[in-house]
């Protein structure tokens, strides 16, 4: 692949205050790259630096591998599209909505007419055509949205947040569609969100931002299962985070000690470095001490159940194993075990389980 869009030193300054750091970043042809981060890390000031909306305060950003001028940005927003989490859309029909784009660039009659029509239908709305759109859902909105956005044939989609102010179900009808259509059509996009699972289903590779900095951009589940540092880690679910130190390393895997006890570690990292032992809650196994099956989970704790909570078909649990152990069963499960607080359980996860962050 080779990069459509290109950051360098980014920096955006408010008040003499840095509210966004990106040191690189690049956009690959054909690509979806989600940006994910807590709600105000800084993930909408960098969708609207991108867009060539917002100037930045220090750095480049590079078009196909030519400066956007901080001076002639319009020929650059020509040739990308922007679809935020409100459609706004205009006071007129659907058509005139999905055909706006097009009509401004000033495409012949039939042309607008043909990628209008076509993108209606491939969005599922080509019936609603004639509408006024004051009258549609919000799902519906949304879907017209895509369409004009999408009927340009930008070279770069940005989709800021666009599901956020969606109910459930059709956030996940239009979540899917949008899946299929950005899969079969290779279109370049970014993808704004605070919905990890949106982040998984479309990322090709996810950037996260913490605090203002970019601070990993990876594939999905390397961020998922190997998060750069602890914020990330808490942002993306890791529950259980012990701070440790490596005793060995041998052949891949890494013999930490943490409070007393052992715990084995796919990683490369040095004997005496300082670390935390990251655990997500998914890779914890329990077992009743009634007896505990043969497995090839290389670590095994022993610990006391101080909470559980159920989470739809799902229950929380937490022991307490010299330290607070978090881990996620079936409902099922739980029953059949009678987990209750102050029961006694075995905790088991295997070594690629356990991910490994430098510390101070």
């Amino acid at each position: 692949m080779s990069a459509v869009l290109e950051v360098r030193d980014l920096e955006i300054l408010r008040d003499g205050r840095s509210v966004l750091r990106v040191p690189q970043l690049s956009v690959e042809e054909g690509e979806v790259l989600a940006v994910i981060g807590p709600n105000g890390a800084g993930k909408s000031t960098l969708m609207l630096t991108l867009c060539a909306l917002l100037i930045p305060s220090r750095g480049e950003l590079r078009f196909r591998g030519q400066p956007i001028p901080a001076r002639g940005t319009l020929a650059y927003r020509r040739r990308i599209s922007l679809v935020l989490q409100e459609p706004l859309l205009m006071d007129t029909s659907v058509y005139d909505n999905a055909a706006s784009g097009l009509r401004f660039r000033g495409l012949p009659r039939a042309e607008t007419q043909r990628r209008a029509q076509h993108w209606l239908e491939r969005l599922g709305v080509a019936g609603l055509a004639q509408r006024r759109a004051r009258t549609l859902s919000g799902g519906e909105a949304q879907r017209v949205s895509l369409a004009r956005a999408l009927a340009v044939e930008p070279e770069i989609l940005f989709l800021d947040e666009p599901f956020s102010a969606l109910d459930a179900p059709t956030r996940a009808r239009l979540l899917d569609d949008l899946q299929t259509l950005l899969s079969e059509t290779r279109q370049t996009a970014v993808f704004v969100t605070h919905d990890l699972n949106e982040a998984l289903l479309l990322g090709t590779r996810v950037a996260v931002i913490i605090a203002g900095e970019l601070r990993q951009v990876a594939a999905p589940q390397q961020v998922f299962s190997a998060p750069a540092d602890p914020e990330i880690a808490a942002f993306v679910g890791v529950e259980t985070y012990l701070p440790a130190q490596v005793i060995s390393q041998q052949d891949g895997l890494n013999l930490v000690a943490a409070d007393g006890f052992q715990i084995e570690a796919l990683g490369q990292q040095p004997p005496g470095r300082r670390v935390y032992v990251c655990l997500r809650p998914e890779d914890i196994t329990l077992y009743t001490s009634a007896g505990v099956p043969a497995s090839s989970a290389r670590n095994r704790l022993s610990g006391t159940v101080t909470r559980t909570l159920p989470q739809g078909p799902l229950v929380r649990v937490t022991l307490d194993c010299g330290f607070p152990l978090v881990a996620l069963v079936t409902r099922s499960s739980a029953e059949e075990m009678g987990l209750a607080t102050g029961l006694p359980v075995q905790a088991a996860f295997k070594a690629s389980a356990a991910h490994l962050i430098p510390r101070p």
